[in-house]
């Protein structure tokens, strides 16, 4: 992954989670763990945040960081305005709230890149029907070349006939690749109607008729959207 630099954007202002880069997580602030955890696999890494504390943080880790405007609309714009200058053909999004990403997740995004697609993210089958029906799960559906036809965050696809089990849907997690080229196309276009009303930055692809290719794993990284998720993540870091 020479070729490539995963940007970790992280903004303050979560209306979920206010001040969300900077909650402990195990004593140790959220952004701080997604930065350990990228760092494992990626040679390239830098953080994209309005904060000046998160840019402390990120350079007492070793990694660069760039202040970016908080009123930019996407964490992609964000990442956008922290690698537009770098010399990397391929640039990866890793949001700030995944402290649990593996290699697996990042290379599979990594790999649809070197194939050829302008855009990539990963997805993974569900394990309960209760995950499904939370609309801060995020669906997809791909076509045969698994490429995204839509994201919602109802469950799709609508099961018809007989019941609906969880491996019929597949839970997308926000981890995205772009080409430089698309990711320059991407802040140029203005946000779509689609965007607006599910509030998924990625719709804005689909919208402009590009694909996104979708890979599938197994694994699934808890990124930390709620305070269950928090609680989850201290349970599973006490464990070890």
């Amino acid at each position: 992954m020479e070729d490539t630099v995963v940007v970790i954007p992280a903004r303050l202002g979560s209306t979920r989670l206010p001040k969300k880069p900077l909650i402990p997580l195990a004593g140790v602030p959220l952004i701080v763990r997604t930065v350990r955890a990228v760092k494992e696999f990626a040679p390239n890494v830098v953080v994209a945040t309005d904060s000046p504390e998160v840019k402390e943080l990120a350079r007492k880790e070793g990694v660069e960081a760039v202040l970016t405007p908080s009123e930019l609309p996407s964490g992609t714009d964000r990442v956008y305005q922290a690698s537009r200058e770098l010399p990397y053909p391929f640039i990866i999004n890793v949001q700030g709230d995944e402290p649990f990403v593996r290699a697996e997740h990042v290379l599979a995004v990594y790999r649809a890149l070197k194939e050829g697609s302008s855009f990539s993210t990963v997805a993974t089958p569900f394990k309960s029907l209760q995950e499904v029906e939370n609309p801060n799960r995020v669906k997809v559906v791909v076509d045969k070349e698994f490429n995204a036809l839509y994201f919602s965050r109802s469950p799709i696809p609508f099961i018809r006939d007989g019941e609906a089990e969880p491996e019929n849907y597949l839970k997308h997690i926000g981890i995205y690749g772009f080409k430089k080229e698309a990711l320059e196309k991407f802040v140029s276009w203005p946000v779509g109607k689609l965007e607006r009303l599910e509030k998924l930055e990625q719709l804005r692809i689909l919208e402009n008729g590009y694909k996104i290719r979708v890979a599938v794993v197994e694994s699934e990284p808890l990124g930390i959207d709620t305070e269950e998720d928090l609680k989850r993540a201290e349970k599973l870091l006490k464990r070890g």
